[in-house]
């Protein structure tokens, strides 16, 4: 992984990790310093990145509705008032975690297409027992070049 970041982060003089303030503005969509680049491309194309991410939007959600048990009332009542809204909550950090880590990638100015790095590096065996039974790919090399 750090071979593939390093080309496209520069080593700028400053702190490597961000501070508790700098962090969670961080996590709310705050661009680091350039000399945290490296720090941002681990973390956003890492392991356990998908796990990060959706936790940072889960945890704005848990507080938002804690205060629903606090008022008195039936677990029945407790979860048919939390869990409406903490469900779409968990499936949309799902759905749109690799279109938020693609949009911090450029906000940092990194390679967007670091998110898929693992991915890729994990399939490569299946690319290439591919490309050695029926030849290389032709075309586009994404959608994105279409």
């Amino acid at each position: 992984m750090t071979d593939a970041v390093t080309n496209s982060v520069t080593n700028d003089a400053g702190p490597a990790k961000p501070n508790v303030l700098q962090y969670i503005g961080y996590c709310y969509g705050k661009r680091l310093p350039n000399s945290m680049r490296q720090w941002v491309a681990d973390d956003l194309a890492g392991p356990g990145a998908t796990r990060r991410m959706m936790t940072r939007m889960f945890v704005p959600a848990v507080l938002i509705l804690t205060p629903f048990w606090i008022v008195p009332m039936s677990l029945y009542l407790h979860l048919s008032t939390t869990l409406p809204i903490l469900i779409p909550f968990i499936f949309f950090s799902h759905a749109l975690n690799k279109v938020w880590r693609r949009h911090m990638l450029r906000k940092h100015g990194l390679d967007t297409s670091l998110v898929d790095y693992r991915n890729r590096q994990r399939d490569a065996h299946i690319h290439d027992a591919y490309a050695e039974k029926y030849g290389p790919r032709s075309g586009p090399p994404s959608s994105s070049a279409v």
